[in-house]
């Protein structure tokens, strides 16, 4: 199925120029807010509890419960906000040490009764110890996340378009992530499984992009490396649109329908669908230009390790002839 004429070739490098100021701009812009408003580190990161309460016949008297808990010995200084519905809040609060063990869904229901009629659906209680040890495996697991698909590119690939690739996938990993601190959502575990499925994701866009690139240059010759790449957007477009829509339709599915759970994950994977998309487009082709990729030079590059292998097999004929 194609959504676009099979035999038209769009410019897309002619237009990969303002994608890239584009892209730029947004990075500015990220930047500056991560300085303004920073990230918002979930429990799974700094150590604390977090409680969800449903009410049952009305609606969450959230400045009334912030009221008590602010009275309270175990609950003070905790964060309340609604969760996907009126009746239904978060409570979170710092790790508090203490020599006395508490159970911390009777305490908030002891606490909590003047409220009304509640049921409690989820305790979390990450330590403060637990929380650094995550923090660094997380990022510990993007880092090698993103040098082994380094690793792949580069042996894949002429040098400039495996960096290309790497700096297109940096790029979305970046914006997606930053998706959390335009929405306020924590920092937890769900988001870097998604950013770490994102890396894969994203790079594979980019490769199937490439890969006709190096068909084109090694089966036609072409001398225009503007045209080749115009040429393999255009011949991949339909692919690229309909596996990113896929992918797209499934996760805002989840984003619409699922709950407030599953934001960490779907928030960055909705937004790192369409930004994986762009940039296999848009970034990652005119990047390899602008490393200064040269198409002769390629060419000739290939010519001497046909040359090489060619000596090679002409010499292993003639080892197993006796010849030599």
């Amino acid at each position: 199925m194609d959504f676009f004429r099979h035999d038209k070739i769009y410019d897309f490098v002619k237009y990969s120029k303002y994608g890239l100021i584009f892209s730029c701009i947004l990075i500015v812009g990220i930047i500056i807010l991560f300085f303004i408003k920073g990230v918002n580190f979930g429990i799974d990161f700094v150590g604390g509890s977090v409680i969800q309460l449903q009410y049952t016949n009305k609606d969450a008297p959230i400045s009334q419960i912030r009221e008590i808990l602010n009275d309270s010995q175990y609950f003070k200084n905790s964060n309340i906000t609604e969760f996907g519905a009126k009746n239904e809040i978060v409570i979170k609060f710092p790790f508090v040490p203490s020599d006395v063990k508490i159970n911390i869904s009777d305490e908030i229901k002891e606490v909590l009764k003047p409220t009304g009629e509640f049921d409690v659906r989820r305790v979390d209680i990450v330590g403060p110890k637990a929380g650094v040890e995550l923090a660094k495996k997380g990022v510990i697991s993007l880092a090698l996340a993103l040098i082994a698909m380094m690793i792949y590119v580069s042996f894949r690939y002429e040098w400039r378009f495996a960096l290309a690739g790497i700096v297109a996938l940096v790029h979305d990993v970046f914006i997606s992530a930053a998706a959390i601190i335009v929405f306020d959502v924590d920092l937890s575990l769900d988001v870097i499984a998604a950013l770490l499925t994102l890396i894969g994701y994203s790079i594979n866009d980019t490769i199937i992009i490439f890969d006709r690139i190096r068909e084109q240059m090694l089966l036609k010759k072409f001398n225009d490396i503007n045209f080749v790449i115009n040429d393999a957007v255009s011949k991949t477009l339909s692919r690229t649109l309909l596996t990113s829509l896929t992918v797209f339709f499934v996760i805002f599915i989840l984003f619409v329908f699922g709950s407030e759970i599953l934001k960490g994950f779907t928030l960055p994977m909705l937004v790192g669908s369409i930004v994986g998309t762009y940039s296999s487009m848009f970034i990652a082709p005119k990047l390899a230009i602008l490393f200064g990729f040269n198409i002769q030079e390629y060419y000739e590059k290939e010519a001497r390790k046909q040359r090489k292998k060619q000596e090679k097999e002409k010499m292993y004929q003639m080892y197993e002839k006796g010849r030599i």
